[in-house]
Formats: structure tokens, sequence, C-alpha cells
């Protein structure tokens, strides 16, 4: 029963801890610049950096950024 519960408050604070600071903010535009200036905007708003962890282009192109405090 101990350990049951030591696992369940270890995975709340990692559920905290993650979800406090990693966030990601997704942009969808007609060319790579104009998603990658959104999502630089979304970034300048929030006060933080970005990493683009996903860019895909078919019709318009679509982009997923990690915001970096």
């Amino acid at each position: 029963m101990k350990n049951i519960k030591t696992f369940v408050v270890v995975a709340a604070l990692a559920l905290i801890s993650s979800s406090s600071f990693a966030q990601t903010v997704t942009a969808t535009a007609s060319t790579l610049d104009g998603a990658e200036a959104q999502i630089a905007a979304k970034a300048k708003l929030a006060g933080a950096g970005y990493s683009i962890t996903e860019a895909y282009a078919g019709n318009q192109v679509h982009m997923t950024a990690r915001l970096t405090k």
C-alpha cells in the first residue's frame, strides 16, 4: 500500500512540473516563413524562446513548436 501511495505522489509531481514548464504552440500558414513568424510572435507574447518540433507542408504549412523559458 505504501508503494502505491509513493507511486501516485511521484506521478502527480512529475505531471505538475512538466506541464508548468513545457508549452506547445501551433501555427498554420501558406509558407514556412509565415508559420514560423506566427510561432515567433506567440513566443514573444509569452516571453519565451521556441524550438520547432514539427512542420508539415501539404496544401498549407502546419508547424508545432515548444516554448522555452
